[in-house]
């Protein structure tokens, strides 16, 4: 047996039945939500199947916390389904050296799925109460590489530009040229585009030295981008 300064290391205490239950539940989140949908990147699944969804829905809805569906988090928005979480981070193809921005932090769950896949996060949220409560779930979890801000998704982050990847979950009616202007050369962004819950469409754009590249990736449904500086 390994010894550690001439004494038995402590045993492992046993997980709390309902933190258990919730481990379950990631793992058929993965394998039957996104896996069987068409996610296969490896790096991905594995952070969605770390990344404790539960912590960041409302306590009532806990019990659905890795159901395949929204769920409101208050102040007219919500946290995205897990697939759709899982498809935009795959589809932006983080690296572990990756500064990403975000624009709509919302609960906090997507910075935490990039967290353990890139370098740094920086985050932004237009409503002040949902900034510092994301702010106060990530520090809590020990997601130490990301920062959150309460502004103007519009306006990006400039003092952290440029970013090697930009991920949008609010849905503008069309690309903003501040987050472009703030994306590398040779980054990628991941937006839905289109006017509030109607026809909407998720983009994957990659700025190359001559131009902006194009690619409708699917169709979505994402609450409104809004302007202006929050109170």
């Amino acid at each position: 047996m390994l010894t550690f300064g001439g004494c038995d290391p402590e045993p492992a205490r046993p997980a709390a039945p309902a933190e258990t239950a919730f481990a379950e539940a990631r793992v058929r989140m993965v394998r039957e939500q996104i896996a069987a949908r068409g996610v296969t990147d490896g790096r991905v699944l594995a952070a969605m199947a770390r990344v404790p969804r539960h912590e960041f829905v409302p306590a009532g809805q806990r019990n659905e916390a890795y159901e395949d569906w929204p769920l409101p988090i208050g102040h007219g928005q919500t946290i995205s389904q897990p697939y759709i979480v899982a498809f935009m981070t795959a589809a932006l193809a983080p690296k572990p050296g990756d500064r990403v921005l975000e624009i709509g932090t919302g609960s906090g769950y997507q910075a935490a799925v990039l967290s353990g896949l890139v370098a740094e996060v920086f985050t932004l949220e237009i409503v002040p109460p949902l900034a510092r409560r994301a702010e106060a779930d990530l520090q809590r979890l020990g997601y130490g590489n990301v920062r959150v801000r309460a502004g103007d998704g519009y306006l990006g982050w400039p003092e952290a530009a440029p970013f090697d990847a930009i991920i949008v979950t609010c849905a503008p009616d069309q690309v903003p040229q501040t987050l472009v202007d703030q994306l590398k050369v040779g980054g990628r962004m991941i937006i839905p585009v289109g006017r509030a819950l109607g026809a909407q469409e998720l983009y994957l754009l990659r700025k190359r030295p001559a131009g902006l590249e194009t690619q409708a990736v699917l169709p979505v449904r994402f609450v409104p981008m809004v302007p202006g500086r929050p109170s």
